[in-house]
């Protein structure tokens, strides 16, 4: 039988890359990774690593091993709700990962909720992008992910992972200044009326950025992005100061009065979707439970629900 430790040392570095990472993550020596799996390779009696310039590559047996160590480990994980489930007290500590907006609108109410209901319950948010909170879901850093996905922009949906939707967030754009397009032009009309200003939106790579660039160019224009930052709160302020024009979700304003005009968007990019991300195997676990419910009670109490 092979040795479950070592599996998942080569699941890790599977979905961490290099031989360094997996031993940072776990708080080993790089030199003790690189023995346990040389370890497993003769346990196995194949070879599981091959040399890729300076970094290492999993061989297609090794591949093999890790689909079936993800099973073991979701069979794990789901034995790990079970027992949770027979107990009469939540405890533990659950890890939540969240993008900027979804933890200043939804999170506090939520943990307010989690801490009423599960006293005992530690729960440890990170600000995190989607973009790298959801690999490290896989890596197993994380328990839930706060996510968003972008019209026409669907985030990658690995089989080791399961997705719950939390509500739809509309999204608008928002104008440094009253003049511009009026509102009986319609939405694209006034994205052109921005086509010569300059404007502040998510870093390249990120899939708010991608769609804001495709709705500009889709309005005739290639925006002139002069300010980067996945800080949507300097969005906003950037956009009150009249520095820059953006596109501003609903979240941000927290149930506040907006403090710029805001003009909606073309039919079919106006709403961005706000999930929750967890792994395949995890979902029955009672705090995850608990933690999506207080999400959906959250999101609710914003747009007045019961």
């Amino acid at each position: 039988m092979f040795d479950l430790h070592r599996l998942r040392l080569l699941r890790e570095l599977k979905h961490r890359g290099t031989l360094a990472a997996v031993a940072t993550a776990l708080s080993y020596a790089p030199s003790t990774v690189s023995q346990q799996l040389s370890q497993l390779e003769a346990e196995v009696g194949v070879r599981l690593l091959e040399p890729v310039g300076r970094r290492v590559r999993l061989t297609a047996q090794a591949e093999i091993l890790v689909a079936h160590t993800e099973a073991v480990l979701e069979r794990l994980e789901r034995a790990e709700a079970d027992i949770a489930a027979s107990l009469t007290d939540l405890t533990g500590t659950l890890r939540i990962a969240s993008f900027q907006t979804a933890a200043l609108a939804l999170v506090p109410t939520a943990l307010g909720l989690l801490r009423d209901r599960h006293p005992h319950l530690r729960v440890h948010v990170t600000h995190m992008e989607p973009e790298a909170a959801l690999p490290a879901l896989q890596a197993r850093d994380f328990d839930l992910v706060l996510a968003e996905e972008y019209p026409g922009n669907p985030n990658p949906r690995p089989a080791e992972l399961e997705q719950e939707e939390l509500l739809d967030d509309p999204l608008r754009l928002a104008l440094p200044t009253p003049a511009g397009a009026p509102d009986t032009d319609g939405p694209t009309a006034a994205l052109r009326s921005l086509a010569d200003h300059p404007w502040v939106m998510e870093p390249e790579g990120t899939a708010a950025r991608h769609w804001a660039v495709t709705l500009c160019r889709d309005a005739g224009f290639e925006p002139d992005v002069r300010f980067e930052t996945t800080d949507v709160l300097l969005h906003q302020r950037l956009v009150e100061q009249k520095h820059a024009a953006a596109f501003l979700p609903d979240l941000v304003w927290s149930g506040r009065t907006p403090t710029v005009p805001l003009r909606p968007l073309p039919r079919g990019r106006r709403t961005r979707r706000i999930s929750t991300v967890v792994r395949r195997g995890g979902s029955r676990h009672p705090a995850i439970l608990a933690c999506r419910d207080a999400l959906r009670r959250a999101a609710g109490h914003r747009s007045g629900q019961t």
